[in-house]
């Protein structure tokens, strides 16, 4: 479930990620009985490392996932754990996709990843005051004035 808190034996924990990769050559293949089992063998995967799957779409070219990753696992070992044996999982399934990608690399190196969280509007807000509280307040010491709408300035007008 979404933005609930997740306990292990010694902390709580929320981790949401939002996570897109690809198929090598961002080939569009992901249809009918392919995505079938690529959703099936992500599922499977997930399922062994103890990540929930929030949410998740399989495009043609693409998947996306909402993931929820406990803190003793890296996003980065999470994905490459998960593209490395479900490329091994769909190459056993499908041999004849060993053809079009040679040396068993079904997913391209790269991938996408933010996080998600909660209250973000507050959080920014929030953030927001307290940085420019404190930037004016540097800038009265170090003598030097903010002139706000610079070039190094946000369109909101939000001090970075």
């Amino acid at each position: 479930m979404k933005n609930e808190v997740k306990h292990t034996a010694h902390s709580s924990y929320r981790c949401e990620y939002h996570l897109v990769f690809a198929p090598k050559y961002r080939r569009k293949i992901i249809y009918k009985e392919l995505r079938r089992d690529i959703i099936e063998i992500i599922k499977k995967l997930c399922k062994e490392m103890k990540v929930e799957i929030i949410e998740g779409e399989a495009c043609p070219d693409h998947i996306h996932l909402l993931v929820s990753i406990p803190p003793y696992m890296g996003i980065a070992q999470f994905v490459g754990t998960l593209k490395s044996k479900s490329a091994l999982m769909i190459f056993d399934r499908h041999a004849n996709l060993k053809y079009k990608y040679g040396n068993r690399n079904f997913w391209c190196r790269g991938y996408f990843v933010d996080t998600v969280g909660k209250n973000e509007n507050w959080m920014s807000a929030t953030w927001c005051s307290r940085a420019q509280t404190s930037i004016i307040a540097e800038s009265y010491q170090l003598g030097t004035c903010l002139s706000h709408g610079n070039d190094d300035s946000f369109s909101d007008g939000a001090v970075p």
